[in-house]
This record gives C-alpha cells, sequence and structure tokens, in this order.
C-alpha cells in the first residue's frame, strides 16, 4: 500500500513499538555498518543530498555532507512557497543564495528545486488573470532561473503533476490557466529562455511502485517529448517504504530507462513505518527490508548506462533531518536515512556502499 507524503505527519502512521524519545538512536539494537566508504567516493555519479539553510550553522551537518555529498538540493527554501511568501513584487532568494554560496565555496554541484509546483503559488497569483496572470508566471520562471543561472546544474521546472492513484494529471492554479499538458510545455520553455545550459527535470513520486501512477507518467512524458518540450531528465524521488514487492523497482527502471533520458533519483529515503496499526514486526525484520528496497533501487540505477545516471539524491543526511522525523508522531526510531542522528552510518549507507560498488 502506498504511502502519502503529503499526509504522513498529520496522519501519524504506525511505527515500530514505541519506545521514549530520549532512546532516540542511543540504544539502537542494531550494529553500526563497519567500513562504509564515503559515499561520494563510490556513486556511480554525483551523490547528493537535500539541505536547510539552516544546516549551513551545524558543524555536524556540515562535517557530513562535506564527507559524503557532492551536489544539493534546497529542501524548501528555493520553494515558491518561500520565495513569494511576501508576494509577487518582493522575491526573497536570501536563503538560496546562502545554499548557492555553501555549495560553491565547497565544490558541491546544485539542484534547483522546483520552478513550477501544483501545490504552491495559488496565493501570490490570486487575483491575476489573462496577459497579467502570463506575465507573472513567466517572469518568475525568468527571475529565479535567471538568478541562478551557471550556479544551479540542473532543475525541476515541474514538481509532482499526477494524482497519487495515477488516474489522471492534477488540476491546479496552473492546469486551470494553460491546460494540463499546457502548463509543463510553457513552464520548460520558459525555464529554457532563463537557463539555457541547466538540464530540465520533470519529478515524480510513487511512479516506481504504484504501478497506475508509472504508467502515466510514462504517457506524460511520451506526450511531451512528441510536442518538442526540452525535457531533458526524469526525476524518480524514490520515496520508498519497506513493504514494496520484490522486482517492482528494478522493472520500472528498466521501462523509464527506454527515452533515454539521464535519470536523477531525486529524493530518496525509505521510511519504517506502515499504516497497519497491528504491524508488530520487529526493527530488524523493518530493516531488512528496507535495506532490500534501497539495494534493488540503487542497483537498478547503478545498472543504467552511465549517460543516464544523472545523479542519486538522499533527501536529507541523518535521520532526525528527515520529514518523516518532524511533529509529535515521531517516536524516535524511524531511520529512513542513510545517517542516524550522531552521523553514523545506518544499514541504508551500507546498503547504498555496496550496490554503488557491485
Amino acid at each position: 500500500m502506498s504511502i502519502s507524503r503529503r499526509t504522513v505527519l498529520a496522519s501519524g502512521l504506525a511505527l515500530p513499538l514505541a519506545a521514549p524519545l530520549a532512546a532516540c538512536d542511543r540504544i539502537s539494537a542494531e550494529p553500526t555498518p563497519p567500513n562504509v566508504p564515503p559515499l561520494k567516493s563510490v556513486a556511480p555519479c554525483p551523490f547528493g543530498a537535500a539541505i536547510k539553510a539552516m544546516q549551513i550553522d551545524d558543524p555536524d551537518w556540515v562535517a557530513l555532507a562535506r564527507a559524503n555529498v557532492s551536489q544539493l538540493t534546497p529542501e524548501w527554501e528555493m520553494k515558491m512557497e518561500y520565495v513569494l511568501a511576501d508576494g509577487l513584487d518582493r522575491p526573497n532568494f536570501d536563503r538560496s543564495d546562502a545554499i548557492a554560496a555553501f555549495a560553491q565555496a565547497n565544490g558541491m554541484a546544485l539542484h534547483g528545486h522546483t520552478l513550477i509546483w501544483y501545490s504552491q503559488g495559488k496565493e501570490a497569483f490570486a487575483g491575476l488573470s489573462g496577459a497579467a496572470f502570463d506575465r507573472a508566471f513567466d517572469g518568475y520562471i525568468a527571475a529565479l532561473a535567471g538568478r541562478y543561472r551557471g550556479k544551479v546544474r540542473s532543475w525541476d521546472v515541474v514538481n509532482e503533476p499526477i494524482l497519487d492513484d495515477g488516474s489522471a494529471l492534477r488540476d491546479c492554479h496552473w492546469s486551470a490557466r494553460y491546460g494540463h499538458d499546457g502548463y509543463m510545455l510553457r513552464a520548460f520553455e520558459k525555464a529554457r529562455i532563463a537557463d539555457p545550459d541547466g538540464v530540465l527535470f520533470l519529478n515524480e513520486y510513487n511512479q516506481e511502485s504504484v504501478p497506475a501512477k508509472g504508467a502515466q507518467f510514462l504517457k506524460l512524458v511520451e506526450r511531451l517529448l512528441k510536442a518538442g518540450c526540452p525535457l531533458q531528465g526524469l526525476g524518480l524521488q524514490s520515496h520508498l517504504w519497506i513493504d514494496i514487492p520484490d522486482g517492482v523497482i528494478a522493472a520500472y527502471m528498466r521501462e523509464i530507462a527506454q527515452f533515454g533520458l539521464p535519470i536523477h533519483v531525486s529524493e530518496l529515503d525509505c521510511t519504517l513505518r506502515t499504516e497497519n496499526p497491528l504491524d508488530l514486526r520487529s526493527q530488524a525484520d523493518r530493516l531488512a527490508r528496507q535495506t532490500a528496497r534501497v539495494t534493488e533501487l540503487a542497483e537498478a540505477f547503478t545498472a543504467l548506462p552511465p549517460a543516464q545516471r544523472f545523479a542519486f539524491t538522499v533527501w536529507g543526511l541523518r535521520d532526525t533531518d528527515s520529514w518523516y522525523r518532524q511533529g509529535d508522531k515521531d517516536d524516535g526510531r524511524d531511520k529512513p536515512l542513510p545517517f542516524d542522528s550522531f552521523g553514523r552510518p545506518n544499514p541504508m549507507a551500507a546498503a547504498l556502499a555496496e550496490a554503488f560498488r557491485a
């Protein structure tokens, strides 16, 4: 059963048997994987991580990132909700500028995330119609992509255009003006003008794990390419869960690779949570399932032709950086990322390193 990214924190999915928060990672029963090399040293492409601007001031996070990461993706502060928090006429680039400067100072590439997303911009564009809406839409892309031209390697131009069940494309304020495919075509065309050298991606989640959504994504890519869209890369967010059936991820990777476009595993994490409140599997059992899923993904990615291995990005480095570990539903035991709260390798880090070196 799929897990919705947008509702997990509010709904409080079932976790392994409750433990006091103070226990966190200190009394973890699973051993620390030994001798895990820096992940950027074994990955077959740039190895990336999401970043929040405040992490630049965290010396422990900085040390872990410098050791393991060669590419960064702003987790939030390059999104429209932050940039246009004060309105269309007062865009805010302070935190994205700080992230860009940090990446440059540390020799890391930067992936822009994201230009157009169905869930953001409605308030900022409220009251606009016709030519005024068009000017604002085009102007926003020109301002953001133009500002970081030459500083970013690539862009998520359109983010998450497909309904969770894969039945159709999402209705949103962008599609109401331009049509479902139309707003994407316009966004890619304007991004190409603003940043001619950036690699332009379409980014989506659950496509490798929900068959109907994957099929809808493949149809969308085919339509956009036939329409002359300057789409140059495909983003698989890969927010995985432990009960995805064996073989499903690898099979989809083979399907999506048939377009010949670069592929970015753009937001990998793998929660130990499930939607079954009666799931009493041990932490060790859950970690074994997680290792299997992450290994399958990394091996399938590594098997791609070199030109299609664009980047491999985890959505945070330490468990406590994860969106799964925010809010009052967290019991301190989910381990969705490669490192624990102290920067020690989790089983996921060992699984990635082994798969990359296979």
